[in-house]
């Protein structure tokens, strides 16, 4: 690496940028106007808006008893509102037997005989709670309250029995009509609420008058909250610990992706970038220059943003309660955080744009990064999610729950989980770095030309120009479409009530969903299905190999597995269905189980995944990047969170047997195995208590399940490491035969 070299190119970038106008506006000026001017619109709307009354009819008004009283006048009493100038919000409409329930406004006039609809026809008179429904729906009011009949005496009578220390009557209640799809209604609602509780309260306090209790009685203890963030300096902390570190993640990405598309995009439409690639400088050397110069840019402009935020925030929201300043080590650990979050977005914004022919197209990339970003970013802060050791170890959402606990004080998780998330953060940059060293060292991405889409020349070329494996953009597309259908099918599960429905739905699911996509593209878009499915004869001894690496590997995959349960729990709800299906599989013969969970999988799924889709993303040259995708999908159709992080990695060892093999079978034979395994080792602990006592230490209940011996973890593990081993030296280095 040739240090001078790279400041060159950085020196070079720099100038560029600060050359561009558009690039000066969305760093520099953006920033510092987009706040004010969104206070100021905030204010003006604040001014001009004002709080609407919402119409409330009353019915059954002579059935409510005449004290403590809930309408006073042509309105609802004063008292019961937190303002007495509030009562005018509830504006009060009567119904009236001789009229239309919209007879009398909060005046209590008379209507005129052309009044709205929700009227008691002619001759077809309605009942009041019949023509208070009409009323509500047609939007004549906006809620109605009904009082039953006897109301107002059987409240009398229950302090009545109250004041003889007697058992109370049965009091009907009353009955609020409101419609949610108004948002009116809804707020008409709500107001009405606080009311009719207030007014309870008072019926309450009547009640125990007369039983001779006094009236402290009903607030006998008041307590006080006190805030100690008022004396830590922290007041208002918790809400910028949910804003600052959204801001920092979010212009961090976009103060890097636009000059990250004119150093790449846009020098390949100016000319310049041959002219770069020509210098003596190595294309890692090109690739960190302007990796710095991105971002150099990307923590400007966040950093902008951020002072505006906090120059303007203060002054907007300074009436909100237990609203306060930002504290006041924000600074630094926004800037500790800023490093890893631009170099991140550096790096991914800059492999990007190397892909784009043009700046038109680079732009077009910013949207699915930020469908990814937004809610990595968001969720953790509007989802109520704790910084745990598993949470901090997924991209962008470990790093702004840190930021959120330092921010907040909580100095104990920041320096618990600090490492977590920096290691993971640190590899995410390096990755992103590799991918943008690797696309400037392709000549077919640096130099693309740009297309134009013509579908019926397309469609010739995709039927007739067939190659004998699909595309990577053919395997990419068949995931997608599985994973779509699979999401579909999930929303109309049902769970079975018995084990035939189960291996039902299972075989819909595998047939319809994973197998019949990758059998379809494959006739349509392949001319080899045995090349594309990798329908070879593998070597002599993998198939055997693979069933003991399987056997070999399963009490580590099951330690692994309840590792992955101990950092992402399992809600209650997911573990009462899982014993559900538990309970089904209790009652059926244990060939049937394997047929259903371990040999449809097994064959559907690796043709699926190891056959199109890995054998399309193998064809683009990267042997490693085609196990992978392929395995990430193949996780990715396993609908539980937890289930799907062990399958992607068990899917790496699947991909890797079918890289050394250049077969499906021993993945399909391992699946089976493993799948297998995993269903009926729950009935060997009985197994073997009742028939070989003395090996029951070897595997053992435990939390509703099963728990190997550390013994045979630790054998099974050797063994799989030797069978590895000996599979790397019988198959061939690129599992082509």
């Amino acid at each position: 690496m040739n240090w001078s070299n790279v400041r060159l190119i950085l020196a070079r970038e720099i100038r560029d940028q600060l050359r561009d106008r558009r690039t000066m506006f969305m760093i520099f000026i953006v920033p510092i106007l987009t706040y004010p001017f969104l206070g100021m619109i905030g204010l003006g709307i604040s001014q001009v808006a004002q709080q609407k009354p919402t119409r409330i009819l009353v019915v059954g008004e002579t059935h409510l008893p005449e004290r403590p009283t809930l309408i006073e006048g042509d309105r609802f009493a004063p008292r019961l509102f937190r303002q007495p100038g509030m009562a005018k919000l509830l504006e009060l409409h009567r119904w009236d037997q001789e009229s239309r329930p919209g007879s009398a406004g909060a005046s209590g006039k008379k209507a005129s005989p052309g009044s709205e609809s929700g009227a008691r026809p002619s001759g077809s008179p309605l009942l009041p709670e019949t023509a208070a429904r009409s009323a509500v729906e047609a939007g004549t009011y906006d809620a109605a309250l009904l009082f039953p009949p006897d109301f107002g005496r059987r409240i009398e009578a229950c302090r009545e029995a109250a004041q003889r220390r007697d058992k109370p009557p049965e009091v009907p209640r009353p009955q609020i009509i409101y419609t949610t799809a108004v948002e009116r209604s809804q707020l008409a609602c709500d107001r009405l609420r606080v009311v009719l509780e207030r007014w309870n309260d008072e019926v309450a306090r009547s009640f125990l008058a007369a039983a001779g209790a006094p009236d402290w009685s009903m607030t006998a203890v008041e307590v006080d909250a006190v805030d100690l963030a008022r004396e830590t300096g922290y007041r208002g902390a918790a809400m910028w610990s949910k804003i600052l570190p959204v801001l920092l993640v979010l212009w961090s990405l976009v103060g890097a992706f636009y000059p990250a598309v004119d150093l790449c995009a846009g020098e390949k439409e100016r000319g310049t970038l041959e002219t770069l690639l020509s210098s003596p400088a190595a294309r890692s050397e090109i690739v960190l220059g302007k990796l710095v110069t991105i971002m150099l840019f990307s923590s400007l402009t966040a950093v902008l943003n951020l002072l505006s935020v906090a120059a303007t925030g203060p002054m907007m929201f300074s009436q909100l309660p237990g609203f306060g300043p930002p504290p006041a080590l924000s600074p630094l650990w926004l800037g500790l955080a800023l490093l890893p979050a631009s170099a991140l977005f550096s790096a991914l914004s800059l492999a990007l744009a190397a892909f784009a022919r043009s700046t038109k197209e680079g732009q077009y990339y910013l949207m699915p990064l930020m469908a990814v970003t937004i809610p990595l970013a968001v969720l953790p802060a509007a989802g109520g999610l704790e910084l745990t050791l598993g949470n901090s170890l997924i991209p962008v959402t470990g790093l702004v729950l840190l930021l959120r606990a330092a921010l907040e004080g909580n100095y104990w998780q920041v320096v618990q989980f600090a490492a977590p998330v920096l290691a993971v953060t640190s590899g995410a940059c390096v990755l992103a770095v590799r991918w943008a060293v690797e696309q400037f060292h392709s000549e077919a991405v640096l130099f693309r030309e740009g297309e134009r889409l013509e579908v019926r020349l397309w469609l010739h070329h995709l039927f007739e120009d067939r190659g004998p494996t699909p595309t990577p953009a053919g395997a990419v597309f068949c995931g997608i479409v599985i994973l779509m259908i699979h999401f579909f099918m999930s929303l109309r599960w049902a769970a079975p009530s018995d084990f035939g429905r189960f291996a039902v739905a299972v075989a819909v699911s595998q047939l319809a969903v994973i197998l019949t996509p990758a059998l379809l593209m494959t006739v349509v878009l392949t001319r080899s299905p045995r090349q594309t499915l990798l329908l070879r004869r593998p070597p002599w001894a993998a198939l055997p190999a693979a069933a003991i690496l399987a056997a070999a590997l399963h009490p580590a995959a099951h330690v692994l597995q309840k590792a992955v349960m101990k950092l992402y729990p399992l809600s209650d709800a997911m573990q009462e269905a899982l014993s559900g299906l538990e309970s089904l599989f209790a009652h059926a013969p244990w060939w049937q189980i394997v047929l259903v969970v371990a040999l449809a999988p097994a064959i559907c799924e690796e043709i699926a995944f190891r056959g199109f889709i890995f054998t399309g993303m193998r064809s683009a040259g990267s042997p490693w990047r085609a196990i992978v995708v392929s395995a990430v999908f193949f996780g990715l159709t396993h609908g539980i969170l937890q289930q799907a992080l062990i399958a992607c990695l068990i899917g790496v060892l699947l991909g890797w047997l079918a890289l050394r093999t250049g077969s499906i079978f021993p993945g399909m034979v391992f699946h089976l195995v493993h799948n297998a395994l995993g269903v009926l080792v729950a009935r060997t602990p009985q197994w073997l208590e009742s028939n070989w006592p003395g090996l029951s230490w070897l595997l053992r209940p435990a939390d509703g399940g099963v728990a190997f011996a550390w013994p045979v973890v630790l054998a099974g593990t050797g063994i799989a490491l030797a069978v590895l081993a000996f599979l790397a030296r019988v198959g061939q280095p690129d599992g082509r035969r």
